[in-house]
This record gives C-alpha cells, sequence and structure tokens, in this order.
C-alpha cells in the first residue's frame, strides 16, 4: 500500500524518487480478464494466470465458474490438473484433496475427518462477454468495483470478433501504442499513405482520451480499412474533411477504440485488456473485442469478414514487432530511455505511473 502512495504522489510531481514506468505492476484492485469463457468446459478446471499468480478456473457442471490458487495446499501441485467432482469440488489428481469453490479443502479422503486439510486462495470470479474475470486483490473490494463494458457484445446491430495475443512486453506499451495514432507510417505497407489528425483530448483523474481523424494523401484505400475507418480519397493536396471521429481512451486498467461516423453514430467498438504475466510483468496477454456496426445488408459484412480478420491480424502484427522491440530495447539499455514529445502520452505515463503499484524488484530513480 505504501509503494502505491508513493507511485501516485511521484506521478503529481512530488519530489520523491519516481519508478522506471516499465517497472510499474498493475494494481490488482481491477476486474482482470483471465480466459475465454468457452475455453472453460463444464466439468473441467483450465489453468490460467494473472502477473506471476497461478490461476486455477473451475466450471462445474451445474453452477457458475469460480477461481482458486493453482496450487494445491498439500504438495503444491496444479489444481488445475485434478477432477470436478458430483459436488462442483476440485479434486487434486495427486491424493484427491477436494476443495470448494471457496477454496477450502472440504476432503482429505484417506484421514475421514473434517478440518485437517488447509485451505487454498480463493478469488472472486465473474463472466461477461465471453470472458472469464477475476479480482486478483483485496476480495473485500470486488463487490464496489464494477466489471467493464466490453464492446458491443450481445448487440444484434453489431458483429464482434474475439482477439487474444500474447506479447513480450509490458503492458504499458501497449496502452502508449494504440493511444499515439501518430505512427500510421509504420503502417504504410497495410494502409498506404494516410496520416492522423488530432482533434482534441480529455483526461480525468482516472482516463485519458485523444481524438483523431485519417486523411489519405496517396495511393488506392484497402477494402478493409474502408469498411473500418469509411471511404478516404486523395483530394490532391486539399484538406480533407472529418468523415469520422477515431476516439482512443484508456480508463485505467482498460483500453478502447471507438469510431463515429460524421452523423456521430458508433461504428465500431474495440475493448481491449492487457494482462500482466510473469514476476516482473514484462510479458503481456491482450483480451480484445472488435465490434463493427452491420451494415443495412448485413451479408455484405459476413462476406467481408475474413478479409476484415486478416487486416487486423496484420496490422497487429506489425504492432508487435515494435512493441516488442521497445521492450528488448528498455532490457539492453537497462531501463526507459524513450523521448517522449508527445504531450498525449506523456499525460497517458503519468496516468499509468499513478494508478500501478511499483513492482517489488523496482529501483527508485532520481
Amino acid at each position: 500500500m505504501q509503494a502505491a502512495t508513493h507511485a501516485r504522489q511521484t506521478a503529481q510531481g512530488a519530489t520523491a524518487p519516481g519508478y522506471d514506468l516499465r517497472q510499474i505492476d498493475c494494481d490488482p484492485n481491477f476486474w482482470y480478464p483471465v480466459a475465454w469463457s468457452a475455453k472453460v468446459r463444464p466439468g473441467k478446471a483450465f489453468a490460467a494466470r494473472y502477473a506471476g499468480q497461478p490461476i486455477a478456473l473451475i466450471r462445474p457442471e451445474h453452477g457458475p465458474v469460480y477461481a482458486l490458487e493453482d496450487r494445491c495446499a498439500h504438495r503444491q501441485v496444479p489444481l488445475s490438473k485434478g477432477v470436478v467432482d458430483e459436488a462442483g469440488c476440485i479434486k487434486c489428481c495427486y491424493h484427491g484433496w477436494a476443495f470448494d469453490r471457496r477454496g477450502q479443502c472440504v476432503t482429505v479422503p484417506y484421514l475421514n475427518r473434517e478440518d485437517v486439510g488447509r485451505p487454498v486462495r480463493g478469488y472472486p470470479c465473474r463472466e461477461r462477454g465471453g470472458l472469464v474475470f477475476i479480482f486478483p486483490g483485496d476480495p473485500a473490494l470486488a463487490e464496489t468495483v464494477p466489471l467493464p463494458d466490453v464492446a458491443q457484445v450481445g448487440n444484434p446491430e453489431f458483429k464482434t470478433r474475439q482477439f487474444s495475443p500474447r506479447l513480450k512486453c509490458h503492458y504499458t506499451f501497449m496502452h502508449e501504442n494504440l493511444m499515439d495514432m501518430n505512427h500510421q507510417f509504420l503502417h504504410r505497407r497495410q494502409m498506404g499513405s494516410i496520416t492522423a489528425r488530432f482533434l482534441g483530448q480529455d483526461a480525468g483523474e482516472n482516463f485519458m482520451e485523444a481524438r483523431y481523424s485519417f486523411a489519405r494523401k496517396g495511393g488506392n484505400q484497402p477494402l478493409a480499412e474502408a469498411l473500418i475507418f469509411g471511404r478516404h480519397h486523395d483530394l490532391e493536396g486539399r484538406e480533407q474533411p472529418v468523415e469520422e471521429v477515431v476516439s482512443v481512451r484508456t480508463t485505467y486498467p482498460y483500453q478502447t477504440l471507438k469510431i463515429h461516423d460524421k452523423d456521430g453514430d458508433l461504428v465500431m467498438d474495440l475493448w481491449a485488456c492487457y494482462l500482466p504475466l510473469g514476476e516482473t510483468q514484462q510479458v503481456t496477454q491482450a483480451f480484445g473485442l472488435l465490434s463493427v456496426k452491420k451494415p443495412k445488408w448485413a451479408f455484405l459484412l459476413d462476406m467481408a469478414w475474413p478479409v476484415l480478420g486478416i487486416f487486423t491480424h496484420r496490422i497487429f502484427e506489425e504492432d508487435r514487432e515494435i512493441v516488442e522491440m521497445e521492450q528488448k530495447a528498455w532490457r539492453e539499455l537497462g531501463g526507459d530511455h524513450n523521448i517522449e514529445v508527445f504531450p498525449v502520452v506523456r499525460k497517458l505515463r503519468t496516468l499509468l505511473a499513478t494508478h500501478g503499484v511499483p513492482n517489488p524488484h523496482a529501483t527508485p530513480q532520481g
């Protein structure tokens, strides 16, 4: 708790030493997705992780999914390797110790006595939008922290795609990459010659938002890009009108990208959470949902859906290569040497530092 307070004071301009942003862990007192619901099958257990914590997700044949520490209290073997019994408890694969959804040991079969086995940690667990969320922080806070809204899942006017790539980088690189739309040069092979136009920003205690439009400077527009951003034409040097507004927002710890057309209607809604992995959180499991508004003739979007998937995958792979290069440079240089000049990203970095928690291995700077 003292470390978290120190990080907040430092980010707000206190004179105390600060921390390298890549050594700031996610605040665990939020709901984090750790698996797709479809991966956790009835009567089965599923192995997941949050940062350095192994998590066992158990879905009984009847009743909701629950989450426990993925270590048996007896010999520390993974509970996710165990068997779900008729009562919905998880039995360790080694000696058959059984644990209920609270993590209490209800059976040590070869002793036939109560109150013998030790409990394991249980995590508050919920499902929304096809994702299983856990609350890895203080369980007493779970009821007061709302689950996030996840794109337009369940809205029949939209078609939604799931994605969950793993990246070899700190989660903060992902927030910076999406927030800073000035990197379109990176995607020139996929999108041709376009440029981002900064329209404005908003900020609050727990969020940072930037708004952009895009202008085509030459070349033909890819079909998939037209589906997402609308039709853009090269006007031979003339200023192009704002046909749509792209809003990128980090509301800690989640990130969204929404596109509204010139009439103000939402046409695309992206939601993402960057789940930290590993003790130093230098690996990220992204969970994302991309919702696209169906046109009047919905079958047109269905026909273009595979093309859109290929296009978004190629764009993401270019981003992946870049953020992993950034992480590699951080390791080789021994810290964060970025010289950031875009005010939006500088404010974003402050937001992430303010709401995160310094890693136990972090070294104060200054």
